[in-house]
């Protein structure tokens, strides 16, 4: 999905249910950033995530054949190119957690 599609699904999707919680989450540890949707459907809570991460320009790998050796991964990150993903989970009442579910219909 383009990057221009997200602020306009956030609006109809404001403009048109329940909002249970709107927030941004950082994690530095995989250099992501999440928005996250919460709200009240006719299918029940859903959660939209529009996940933002620097593009991996290359993945180095250091290793030695020795048994019992260390394994070292360096990934260069692009400095201003990122790459987006949107995921649409459903609350399962049964399982009591989030279920990832197509985002092809929500598009």
């Amino acid at each position: 999905m383009h990057p221009d599609k997200w602020p306009e699904i956030k609006e109809k999707i404001k403009s048109s249910f329940e909002i249970l919680s709107e927030r941004q989450e950082e994690n530095p540890e995989r250099r992501e950033t999440l928005e996250i949707v919460e709200f009240i459907s006719p299918l029940g809570k859903i959660k939209l995530a529009w996940i933002t991460r620097p593009k991996v320009l290359d993945k180095k790998t250091f290793y030695s054949n020795r048994i019992g050796s260390d394994v070292k991964v360096d990934i260069v990150y692009a400095e201003d190119e990122f790459t987006h993903t949107f995921k649409v989970y459903k609350w399962d009442e049964a399982g009591d957690d989030w279920q990832e579910i197509n985002p092809e219909a929500f598009v």
